[in-house]
């Protein structure tokens, strides 16, 4: 069986730069390991400037620290599986989108955007020594109804963002999806030159 280890670099036909390399989504993390002011106020500074359709900006985000109430109200919305691990972590953060500007007009690209942002803030995240892992299984008319968000905001991610752990009183079944081989859909099957279904590389 594989050691448990936060350094899983990617296995890639080129050259990857580090943080892109070594982002992943570890689910073993330190219940104890506390996240600086700093680091999450470079986490979002991060996100602030992602590229976004006509500076528009659409993401917005809650963030909780472990023990404080913003954290437990996220962590409430998290599906079962996820409140397994995502308890440990040192913040939970809410994702999102603003889809309506402010006459409400529906915000072009506005998933696009927010995603952008994110990926910022994960791999600021990795820059940071943290790690950060994205969650789709959660509740987003929970986290509605729990914030009180008003129309045009829509919740499209949870995410954990935490020290790596030494998998101490850990399930073993999260360390066995942690120490599990990483794995892509190889670039032929992405990428195309000449015509549909014909690989660029």
């Amino acid at each position: 069986m594989a050691e448990l280890s936060a350094h899983r670099p990617a296995e890639s036909s080129a050259p990857l730069h580090e943080l892109i390399r070594d982002r992943w989504s570890p689910r073993v993390l330190d219940p104890k390991a506390e996240i600086t002011e700093d680091q999450l106020r470079a986490l979002f500074e991060a996100a602030r400037w992602a590229a976004s359709w006509g500076n528009s900006q659409p993401a917005r985000y809650l963030v909780g620290r472990r023990g404080d109430d913003t954290f437990e109200r996220i962590y409430a919305t998290l599906t079962r599986g996820n409140k397994n691990w995502a308890g440990a972590a040192g913040a939970l953060v809410l994702g999102i989108a603003v889809t309506r500007d402010d006459e409400g007009e529906p915000m072009p690209y506005a998933e696009y955007g927010f995603g952008l942002a994110t990926q910022n803030l994960v791999l600021q995240a990795v820059a940071e020594g943290l790690v950060a892992h994205q969650m789709a299984g959660f509740s987003p008319d929970a986290a509605k109804a729990v914030f009180e968000l008003p129309e045009g905001m829509e919740p499209l991610v949870a995410i954990a963002i935490g020290h790596f752990g030494d998998g101490s009183g850990v399930d073993q079944s999260l360390i066995d999806r942690d120490t599990k081989p990483r794995q892509r859909k190889p670039l032929s099957s992405l990428v195309f030159g000449s015509g549909w279904g014909a690989p660029a590389f």
